[in-house]
């Protein structure tokens, strides 16, 4: 397999050429990502779906995170990224009918088995409004664990310090067997630490995406 190599930028957004994707976490470069949160509609109540992260994954293994989301490859602009939705959750939904909701700046950190890594991206967040099950949705192996949902309301409300935890209830996939469901109560530490605002200044948009 031909090793991952990643546009790179300055603070300010100008490209400044590509590296591998070791060596830009290694080093701090700055890059571009795609994330897109996925909401359902149940009668008057929205839900917000999450995943929790495989634990083999080089950053941030085993916390939970956005719905779907990628970096972008060397020459990838913002419409291939979307590819994500397909190969993480099995979801074929053209560029068009995601919502933009912000453009993030962030500066990440942090250990895995030893090894360090700073994590810096100019993310481009989108919202899609898809109401099917979790049992629906076509885990990737290699980097979802399980899949989660919760009324937006509540993670919102975590986010903004004013409940402690959440329940939320999930899918999680074997091979050859049928989807698990599962109940989890879950803190906001819990999260790829994004940063609150990051979390909150979403969550708030996602109430505006469009019904499916």
């Amino acid at each position: 397999m031909t090793p991952e190599r990643f546009d790179i930028y300055d603070d300010k957004q100008n490209w400044i050429g590509t590296s591998l994707r070791s060596e830009v976490h290694a080093k701090g470069y700055w890059h571009r990502s795609f994330h897109c949160w996925i909401v359902r509609d149940e009668g008057e109540q929205r839900l917000v779906l999450f995943q929790r992260r495989r634990d083999i994954k080089d950053t941030f293994p085993g916390c939970y995170d956005i719905t779907a989301a990628g970096h972008l490859t060397a020459g990838e602009q913002l419409q291939d990224a979307s590819r994500e939705l397909e190969e993480e959750l099995g979801v074929n939904a053209p560029f068009e009918a995601l919502t933009y909701l912000l453009t993030a700046t962030q500066q990440l950190q942090g250990e895995v088995r030893g090894v360090p890594f700073v994590d810096r991206e100019f993310s481009a967040v989108y919202g899609l409004c898809l109401n099917q099950p979790l049992e629906a949705y076509v885990l990737q192996p290699s980097e979802v664990d399980s899949l989660y949902e919760v009324p937006l309301d509540d993670l919102l409300a975590m986010f903004r310090s004013e409940i402690d935890v959440i329940q939320a209830t999930g899918v999680q996939t074997h091979p050859l067997t049928e989807p698990e469901r599962i109940v989890r109560e879950i803190r906001a530490t819990e999260f790829v630490p994004h940063g609150t605002a990051y979390y909150t200044d979403v969550l708030e948009a996602l109430y505006h995406v469009p019904k499916d």
